[in-house]
């Protein structure tokens, strides 16, 4: 029996104070990024091209419109903001700027509320990180922002036999160590941005150049509170590259990297608002 005030588990409810610190949220958000240029955009909840933004289509929660076409709820902002501005608003703009403040779903009724930004065409995520570490600051949290790349456990599979993706995905550092290659086992250790001059003297070229990216974001960024984990992996869709983390314990507060879809090269991110509301309501 469901009673009548059930709601559905993983679904959100925000009312008097918790629905205040929402919209606190989201007004700091948007007034930063209308300030920097942005525009907003609101993007229709259902799409006929979710399965091709989610890796796991077990998580789209699917419908059929009236001519009986599959279609999905939002199970993810990014890659149908880009769609819609390039294929269908772009010979009527020429904004590059756009955030949205909106939710997804996931199956079976996960919910999740989100202030996103994509910057559609810049190549340097410095842009729209430190766009994050403003909002942060006037919301008077301080996450830890992490830096990583994903090309750097892609690359040491492919130059190392015994390793697997696994291995990064469980973050198996005996393994790791247990090779006995210098600069792997200075990689393993390397957490500030003040060491990685160490690695990049004796690391191959490929790796040397993915570190140099590391390096140069972690010039452009005002955020003092920032660690490197170049061997810390997960999987995503479009993030192909660098790629940040803004976490506090276990918890992530925001999400970013660069990304391409077809030809065009962007940068992006996504605050997570109902974990910012936890911490700002406790």
């Amino acid at each position: 029996m469901i009673l009548e005030h059930e709601i559905p588990n993983g679904s959100k409810l925000y009312f008097g104070q918790s629905a205040r610190v929402k919209r606190h949220v989201e007004n700091v958000a948007s007034e930063i990024l209308y300030a920097d240029g942005y525009e907003e955009i609101v993007t229709p909840i259902f799409s006929y091209h979710q399965h091709l933004s989610i890796a796991d289509e077990k998580k789209l929660i699917r419908v059929n419109d009236e001519k009986n076409n599959s279609l999905s709820l939002r199970a993810d902002s990014t890659i149908d903001v880009v769609r819609i501005i390039e294929k269908r608003l772009g010979a009527n703009t020429e904004q590059k700027k756009w955030f949205y403040i909106q939710p997804v779903v996931t199956y079976p009724t996960h919910e999740q509320y989100q202030v996103g930004v994509e910057y559609m065409g810049e190549q340097k995520l410095s842009t729209v990180l430190n766009l994050a570490i403003d909002i942060f600051d006037k919301l008077e949290i301080n996450p830890l922002t992490q830096i990583s790349n994903i090309m750097i456990p892609k690359l040491l599979v492919e130059m190392f036999d015994e390793l697997s993706i696994d291995d990064f995905i469980h973050i198996n550092i005996d393994k790791f160590i247990s090779l006995k290659v210098e600069w792997l086992t200075k990689l393993v250790y390397l957490q500030y941005v003040k060491q990685i001059d160490d690695v990049i003297a004796l690391a191959p070229q490929a790796i040397k150049e993915e570190l140099e990216k590391m390096k140069k974001l972690c010039s452009e960024i005002s955020c003092k509170n920032t660690v490197i984990a170049p061997l810390y992996y997960a999987k995503m869709l479009y993030y192909d590259e660098v790629f940040f983390r803004c976490i506090n314990g276990n918890e992530v507060y925001a999400r970013g990297g660069r990304y391409k879809n077809e030809n065009l090269t962007s940068v992006g991110f996504a605050i997570y608002t109902d974990t910012i509301c936890e911490e700002l309501t406790k």
